[in-house]
């Protein structure tokens, strides 16, 4: 996925707080001792026999000190708890206890940098909450990054960053809880966990959650001799990111009983680069049996081969920053220059482990809006060596446990909205107001057209595709969705509606309910207006998503709208739930695909011949592998990729608010 970057702007006094509602909005609809012995709590204890069915952890006694935590009858002391990682202080505010950076594994510096994470030797150490605790990264408004730092660092973040927290109700039920496991988005080139406040839905559904951090781009998923070369078993893996996942699953099956979780009943979900990420834990059998349930919200199924994370031979969106090519840029900057082939693999490992995180990501700086990072790598260790995609169909691969995937009905309104072909600005003084400009759509019908084809394209391709190819391994309990809300108001600035509608990750704060996540007021009035839409398709998400994690099945809205199975076993037939306002909300069976897109674009008179064409190499290289070429004998018109990769890098150009 590809994240649009190079978006600048300055604030003067006046107009401070109405340009904070424009940028705002725009930028973040993308996308917290020692103890007594009596006090102390022994880890194996807790855990002997959670494993079993009929396993009752009242009449467990090393519960008891610990039930103090959690709320269980008249309760809310907020005494330490002992971890695998150390002792971490339990804190409350509002119903709610927290528990903060508590570490899932070794920091992955020095030597550990490339390798697959480490576990932590068990440990009494207090475990205090950490600043900048985030993986390193390009500073981005998008993955929430710039919120944590200088706005002049153009890289931000630390290469220790394996932390986690928890969220846990205040429980009256005296039984453990579903654990909703929450796979942050970003591109995996960006975003942290802190940036997501599920408070709210964990105190009105009863329910765990754990947030995570994990490396990223390169230091996350990085494909080089010299590295994998030089190692032996998982440390030979390209997937250290996915492996960070993995490892952060494994310490909270070994410790969530201590929050008062169920480590037999645990959720993976995600969005974007998340939902991504939880489709790759679906096909990695280093995951298995740590999750019991899936969500993957507008995901994607990319892979790469080793080859083509490591060079490629021809040009394309990622070739500029395969390994061979970075590696080039960085002995080009070495006295006594020779040429890559002349080094040794050990001479190579030296000088990339010499260089500090920041200094390593400076390569990767100033990648340009259109280009790509090799990330998810078929290394056959953690990803099977087929990719991803054509995993997810074949049931030796797949990890079988009840799915819900799905998309948003205007996705990429996110990224059109930034583009100078779609939008332009009104500084005049009819157009503006104080001085700020009017956001005005050159060609409303270009920019829905556009919009409907690689937003539907990307329902087909990153949820009808891999809900098939479950379904063909096997799997009976699947669940799609498609996020249709889009009752925003409209503004003398702008129609946010016709801006941004259904679009990426504006279900996010829904599901959550925080609206922090856009500003809060008074940028969430414009994006999320209070009132019965609102409450009714928030309640009914939160609804639907914890009812997934508690039973395997999302049930029944507020108003008995049964969410039924995406396959019908009789009669073949799939469908999905439209999520949106009690009006709108309803199942429906219309679906898509690349071909019924292609002959549907070819007749569309919104767009000219060019444009066609741009649209439908978009729609069948974005979102997952490319598949250009099975695809454009079904469009009926004529077109040339080149031409069509030309007018993408010439149209590149983002609006800038200065």
């Amino acid at each position: 996925m590809q994240y649009l970057q190079g978006l600048s702007y300055k604030v003067n006094t006046l107009k401070s707080e109405i340009f904070l509602i424009i940028v705002t909005l725009i930028f973040s609809v993308s996308l917290f001792a020692n103890i007594s012995s009596a006090e102390s709590f022994s880890n194996d204890d807790a855990r002997k026999n959670t494993k079993k069915d009929d396993y009752n952890w009242e009449g467990d006694s090393s519960i008891h000190t610990q039930s103090k935590i959690f709320g269980f009858g008249k309760f809310r002391e907020t005494i330490p708890i002992t971890t695998s990682s150390g002792v971490v202080q339990t804190k409350f505010h509002r119903g709610v206890y927290f528990w903060e950076d508590i570490p899932y594994a070794k920091p992955p510096i020095g030597n550990l940098r490339w390798k697959a994470p480490q576990k932590i030797e068990s440990s009494s150490e207090l475990i205090r909450p950490k600043t900048d605790n985030f993986c390193l990264q390009r500073t981005s408004r998008f993955g929430g990054s710039a919120d944590y730092v200088d706005h002049d660092d153009l890289i931000s973040g630390n290469e220790d960053c394996l932390y986690l927290d928890i969220f846990a109700p205040l429980n009256k039920s005296k039984k453990l809880l579903p654990v909703m496991f929450w796979i942050h988005g970003g591109g995996n080139t960006s975003g942290l966990k802190d940036l997501y406040d599920f408070q709210k839905l964990v105190k009105k559904h009863d329910v765990i959650v754990v947030r995570i951090n994990y490396r990223l781009g390169p230091l996350g998923w990085f494909t080089h001799p010299s590295i994998q070369g030089l190692q032996s078993d998982i440390d030979k893996a390209s997937n250290f990111g996915t492996l960070d996942i993995i490892s952060a699953l494994e310490w909270v099956n070994e410790n969530i009983i201590l929050f008062g979780g169920d480590s037999n009943n645990v959720t993976i979900f995600g969005e974007s680069a998340g939902g991504h990420n939880v489709l790759s834990l679906l096909v990695s059998k280093r995951a298995d049996g740590l999750f019991h349930r899936a969500i993957s919200m507008s995901g994607y199924t990319t892979s790469v081969t080793t080859q083509d994370a490591y060079k490629q031979d021809k040009n394309s969106f990622s070739s500029n920053h395969t390994s061979w090519e970075i590696v080039n840029r960085i002995i080009q900057d070495i006295q006594n220059k020779k040429k890559q082939s002349e080094y040794s693999p050990h001479d190579l490992r030296k000088i990339l482990l010499n260089l500090s995180g920041k200094e390593f990501y400076k390569y990767y700086e100033n990648r340009k809006t259109f280009e790509e990072i090799p990330l998810l790598t078929n290394d056959g260790i953690v990803i099977p060596e087929i990719g991803l995609r054509e995993a997810l169909s074949m049931k030796e691969y797949v990890n079988n446990v009840p799915t819900m995937i799905g998309s948003n009905r205007d996705e990429v309104k996110f990224w059109l909205a930034f583009s100078e072909y779609f939008v332009e600005l009104d500084f005049s003084l009819g157009g503006s107001l104080f001085g700020l400009p009017k956001i005005i759509l050159k060609n409303k019908d270009t920019y829905e057209a556009f919009n409907y084809y690689r937003s539907t394209a990307w329902k087909v391709r990153g949820v009808d595709e891999p809900l098939a190819f479950l379904a063909n391994a096997g799997n009976e309990n699947l669940y799609s969705y498609r996020f249709d809300w889009d009752d925003q108001r409209r503004f003398i600035i702008a129609d946010f509606k016709q801006l941004f509608g259904a679009t990426h990750a504006l279900e996010v704060p829904l599901l959550a309910g925080d609206d922090t996540l856009v500003g809060g007021r008074p940028v969430s009035n414009f994006v999320y207006p209070r009132g019965i839409s609102r409450f009714y398709i928030s309640r009914n998400m939160m609804r639907f998503w914890t009812n997934f994690a508690k039973y395997g099945d999302p049930g029944l809205s507020t108003n008995n709208i049964k969410w039924r199975l995406y396959s019908d076993d009789k009669s073949r037939a799939t469908s999905y739930i439209i999520l949106d306002n009690k009006k709108n909300l309803k199942m429906s069976s219309k679906m898509s695909s690349l071909e019924t897109l292609s002959k549907e674009l070819f007749d569309d008179l919104r767009l000219n011949e060019i444009e066609k064409c741009v649209v439908a190499y978009q729609m069948y290289t974005f979102v997952g592998n490319d598949l250009y070429d099975d695809n454009i004998k079904n469009y009926p018109g004529k077109c040339d990729r080149k031409t069509s990769e030309k007018f993408i890098k010439e149209n590149a150009s983002t609006i800038q608010y200065d």
